[in-house]
């Protein structure tokens, strides 16, 4: 090698220094862009894995006893609101039903009996009253002629005597009146006591018949059926879960720490395992659990003991999610999920008490029994209240019994 290569070479000091300078460069930039993320972005996002969906688990539990005599779905399977999960046995529901029906219909008749002796009584009264007058007058005609002696006296006192047992006749007939009267008195057929309490059976013994089949009270996924054909159960049995999965919501646990800068109403950003991060959920902080897990526990940890160590608590926080997404890309309960909450919207209270003015949940599968039943009282009301008497058509138990599928 010359003198002029040696000259040209770049020394290996000088190189290495370089590549430290660019190094160090590359560092503090990467130091400066993180902290302009932190004070722009980073520090307004609490973020934690630990989060998992969560859902309602709606038990199906028989309101009556009854045997099993089919089963509408199965595990997995997807059931509407309304459609019939459980059949029971309903020979004895049917047999109670005609006997309240029957005692029904005979109530109707023994009040419109009643109304109508009672009418008849009156009827007496006038006809009682007509002849008190008539025994009066004829008294009155009798005296004069008595004093002048054309008339014996013992005719007189035989009118006297009549006016007597008219008059005691008149008195037994109004008391007779008056008692029937407060039997029926300010009432009618519908609303006589005596017809309302047979009324009030024949709801009940409907009721019963009716629910010998168990309608799903939302639509989901069925989970848990623990009912087999042929199995006596009991009322509050736990049968079956049915679980609505376009109702479900994320349980986020949060660090003691992570908690001060969290508010209701916060935008989230979720991922799940299941789908990864190419798929992203978006909902808001709905509430805060009302203490950490391990005071909730079933067996809550004592710490007043020489060998306590302190362990981070942490509090659920529920994340309610955005519907259409959740249609899009369905959950299960029990995923594991990545929530980010943004913090930028720290106003407003910790903890606000907001009172829920509307119910949470409700289902309408069980509304049409009440008025299926007043439908069947006033048909009996009406079959057997005027007219000819008759019997309820079998269209009738064909119409109101329940049946397999949505009622």
């Amino acid at each position: 090698m010359n003198h002029n290569d040696k000259a040209g070479a770049t020394p290996p000091n000088a190189r290495r220094t370089l590549l430290l300078s660019l190094l160090v460069g590359l560092f503090l930039a990467a130091g400066v862009g993180y902290a302009i993320y932190w004070a722009l972005v980073a520090r307004y996002v609490e973020s934690t894995d630990d989060a998992y969906v969560g859902g309602n688990l709606v038990q199906i539990t028989p309101q009556v006893s009854g045997t099993v005599l089919a089963i509408g779905a199965d595990d997995t399977d997807y059931v509407e609101a309304g459609q019939t999960l459980v059949e029971f046995d309903q020979a004895d529901s049917r047999v109670a039903l005609d006997l309240a029906e029957a005692a029904l219909a005979r109530s109707v008749r023994q009040v419109r009996n009643l109304m109508a002796t009672t009418a008849q009584i009156a009827a007496n009264v006038a006809l009682r009253e007509t002849e008190l007058a008539r025994a009066r007058a004829d008294l009155a005609r009798r005296a004069p002629l008595a004093a002048s002696g054309a008339l014996p006296a013992e005719e007189l006192q035989h009118a006297r005597d009549t006016v007597a047992s008219s008059q005691a006749a008149l008195d037994a007939a109004a008391q007779q009146l008056a008692a029937h009267k407060t039997l029926v008195d300010r009432s009618t057929v519908e609303n006589h006591p005596e017809v309302q309490s047979a009324a009030a059976r024949l709801r009940e013994a409907y009721l019963a018949y009716a629910r010998t089949a168990l309608p799903s009270p939302v639509s989901g996924i069925v989970a848990k059926r623990s009912v087999q054909v042929g199995q006596r159960v009991a009322p509050g049995t736990p049968l079956m879960a049915v679980i609505p999965l376009d109702q479900v919501w994320v349980d986020a646990n949060f660090k003691e720490r992570q908690l001060l800068n969290l508010r209701p109403g916060q935008a989230v950003t979720l991922t799940a395992d299941i789908y990864g991060r190419a798929v992203e959920f978006h909902g808001r902080l709905a509430g805060f659990g009302a203490g950490t897990g391990s005071a909730f526990a079933l067996l809550p940890p004592q710490n007043a003991t020489g060998n306590w160590i302190k362990v981070v608590q942490r509090v659920p926080v529920r994340i309610a999610l955005d519907p259409v997404e959740l249609a899009q890309h369905p959950l299960q309960l029990g995923l594991s999920m990545t929530v980010d909450v943004d913090t930028h919207e720290r106003d407003g209270e910790l903890r606000p008490r907001t009172v829920r003015t509307a119910p949470a949940y409700q289902t309408k599968a069980y509304a049409s029994l009440a008025e299926l039943a007043d439908q069947r009282v006033a048909a009996v009301i009406k079959a057997n209240g005027g007219g000819a008497a008759r019997r309820l058509p079998r269209q009738a138990d064909q119409a109101t019994a329940p049946k397999s599928g949505a009622r």
